[in-house]
């Protein structure tokens, strides 16, 4: 379906402009997992020590992330939970969920008229896609 830069940019679009450019730079594979704030202030300098390790904890926070803390004298050790692909998937389903409690079952009726207008073969690949 969507290439992926097209997932790219709309991962990025869904974060922050600090947290989207981090998880760029993971997703990407310019940081070797698990890391540490080091790793990611070795390829962005100009950022505070404080500010990336804020924007990591809440990266973990949102599930985007998961943290390994070490002992009192040791950085944390961070790791992606999934990719872009993961995570546009879990943000779709989360945003489906909000809006069937939000407007109900108009919802599904709106999600259910999107389909049959739809081709047989872009539901199939909807189908597909779903049983990931």
């Amino acid at each position: 379906m969507a290439r992926r830069d097209d997932q790219l940019t709309r991962a990025m679009s869904l974060l922050g402009p600090l947290e989207g450019r981090l998880m760029k730079l993971i997703w990407g594979g310019r940081i070797n997992e698990p890391f540490i704030v080091r790793d990611v202030l070795a390829l962005t300098p100009q950022l505070a020590y404080t500010t990336v390790m804020t924007t990591l904890n809440r990266l973990a926070e949102k599930g985007l992330l998961s943290v390994t803390k070490m002992g009192s004298h040791q950085p944390h050790k961070y790791r992606a939970n999934g990719g872009v692909k993961d995570f546009l998937a879990d943000s779709g389903r989360a945003e489906v969920d909000r809006l069937v409690e939000l407007y109900g079952d108009t919802a599904l009726a709106a999600f259910a008229a999107r389909l049959d207008r739809m081709s047989p073969a872009t539901r199939e690949a909807l189908k597909r896609l779903r049983s990931r």
